[in-house]
């Protein structure tokens, strides 16, 4: 192997025969695109200045809300790009580090999930140390961790990227870089780059939605053996990231089944499956908590009275 540095940039695909509508495929994108930014971007505001939602619970919401940020903010200007100006072309550097950041963010999503799993099993079935357990300090730590194992775990696939040799191809088959998309180009053994992502999702992932299912296992049996008044007020505190739980791990569950076995599907089938994985997640998760969640409720309505007030 050898570092390419003078090798011809990668082409980005739109959506291949529908080339003369992708002015109007760009107007919803870019409705849902905007959206996630004002949804998250709220949520983000809310948390930093109401000091009722300065709790545990909250400082994860924004750390998903951070993630599902980053995900679309690394996505979607290379998929308008393409949609909307055939910008195709994009250099190999920016390439490997967009799919880094793409493959980082949606395990780092993983995590965090994972860590708010923890924090309703803390809440509910050890409400009394709650506050010892999970302290600013530790929620820190947590988040810390959360991305650090992300990008660590995601890193080893990257770094073998620029040293391949690309003769096979310059088209990719996405408008955003994803590294099954591009090790498919390289003219080189890639046995570790096509195993260790496999072994990268089983681990974390799959093992992050085991161990939510076991914490959840446990709150409900808690939650059982309380009174039916404050059952229905716990159960209530879970429902919003049991909500965001399913939206996410449905997305991934969908988005593997077609790779796996949709093969004979149109490419088109392929493509909206990736759109709907990477903006699905980020555009519900606001939606999902603004409507189940009444601390967030209340901060919405008083963010938006508030110049009523003044006049």
């Amino acid at each position: 192997m050898w570092l390419n540095t003078t090798a011809s940039p990668f082409l980005l695909t739109g959506f291949p025969g529908m080339e003369k509508a992708h002015h109007w495929i760009s107007i919803p994108l870019l409705v849902v695109y905007i959206s996630i930014l004002l949804g998250n971007g709220t949520l983000l505001f809310l948390i930093r200045n109401n000091y009722n939602l300065h709790e545990p619970m909250y400082y994860f919401l924004a750390m998903l809300a951070a993630t599902d940020l980053g995900v679309t903010l690394t996505t979607m200007p290379t998929v308008l790009g393409v949609l909307w100006l055939n910008h195709r072309e994009i250099g190999h550097g920016a390439c490997f580090f967009q799919a880094y950041f793409i493959h980082t963010l949606s395990i780092a999503e993983s995590g965090i999930l994972l860590s708010m799993a923890y924090d309703r099993f803390i809440a509910i079935c050890n409400p009394l140390r709650y506050s010892s357990i999970l302290t600013n300090t530790k929620v820190i730590k947590i988040g810390m961790g959360v991305l650090t194992r992300a990008g660590l775990s995601i890193m080893p696939i990257i770094l073998c990227l620029p040293w391949f040799p690309y003769c096979r191809s310059r088209v990719l088959s996405h408008a955003f870089c994803l590294q099954q998309d591009v090790i498919k180009l390289a003219c080189a053994n890639i046995t570790f780059n096509r195993l260790y992502p496999v072994v990268v999702v089983f681990a974390m992932v799959l093992l992050d939605f085991l161990i939510i299912f076991f914490s959840y296992t446990l709150i409900l049996k808690t939650v059982m053996s309380i009174t039916s008044g404050e059952r229905a007020k716990a159960l209530n505190t879970c429902v919003s990231h049991i909500c965001c739980i399913l939206v996410f791990y449905v997305t991934v569950v969908g988005l593997t089944f077609i790779h796996r076995f949709g093969r004979h599907a149109p490419h088109v089938v392929h493509i909206t499956m990736s759109y709907v994985y990477f903006l699905f997640p980020p555009f519900m998760n606001p939606v999902i908590y603004s409507i189940k969640t009444k601390q967030i409720q209340s901060g919405i309505i008083r963010f938006f009275s508030l110049p009523h007030s003044r006049a």
